[in-house]
């Protein structure tokens, strides 16, 4: 049964959801590491797929937009409507560490954010967003295996991208927050609530201490397949 915003019938999705933001993204990895792969929603331009992995797992795909609103509603939804149990976002990111490099896979073992996003619950106190434990041990142990250099901790999701305090970041930096995106909150407070299960790992494309490091086009879907596949290794343990 089609949701407000996926289009799919039940059964197009499989248990697991490979998530990264941009629906083109989501294309080419469904076209370049599934087999067989079927488009079953393109609301709003918003891609989803499902297919097999080489090894024989169905599993899917599907673009969460930018920002915490927008993965807030398709993570619900999958959750909810089609039957999904796990959630993998593969996004990228910026570095606020010198030692995490161009490239290197970020494993969000927890969130940290700037949003009112719990308020919606009214909370006496702070929720702490984080990973499911097993998902994110199976990501470093599969990242040890595969010989990527990987850093696990915590991240921020912001909701502000062009932030008009350009040294706000080294607030976040100083408590050794590793890098910043604007989605994982949402997902992980998602999973949470609906006792579901949910991963973020990202891929450094840029370095808060290092201006001058920044992927171009080529060398993003070069460091973006080393994460496909990492993401794909865990989730096939899911399906």
């Amino acid at each position: 049964m089609p949701s407000p915003h996926i289009n799919a019938k039940e059964g197009d999705f499989g248990k697991v959801v490979l998530m990264p933001g941009d629906p083109l993204r989501a294309k080419w990895i469904a076209e370049t590491f599934l087999k067989d792969a079927k488009l079953v929603t393109d609301v709003r331009g918003i891609l989803g797929y499902t297919g097999y992995t080489e090894s024989g797992k169905r599993m899917s795909v599907m673009a969460s937009g930018m920002g915490m609103p927008s993965i807030g509603i398709y993570s619900h939804e999958l959750y909810e409507h089609f039957g999904v149990e796990v959630i993998i976002r593969i996004g990228t990111c910026g570095s606020y560490q010198s030692y995490a490099n161009l490239f290197d896979v970020l494993i969000a073992t927890t969130v940290s954010t700037d949003s009112n996003w719990m308020s919606q619950y009214q909370l006496n106190g702070t929720f702490s967003a984080g990973a499911d434990f097993e998902l994110a041990s199976n990501a470093v142990e599969e990242a040890k295996k595969m010989n990527i250099p990987y850093h696990a901790g915590n991240i921020l999701s912001a909701d502000v991208f062009y932030d008009p305090d350009p040294e706000n970041w080294k607030k976040w930096a100083k408590l050794n927050v590793l890098g910043v995106e604007m989605e994982s909150y949402a997902l992980y407070a998602n999973a949470a609530v609906m006792n579901k299960k949910a991963l973020c790992l990202l891929t450094v494309t840029d370095n808060f201490l290092k201006p001058q490091d920044k992927a171009t086009v080529e060398q993003r879907q070069k460091g973006l397949s080393t994460m496909v596949s990492l993401a794909i290794k865990v989730a096939e343990k899911y399906c």
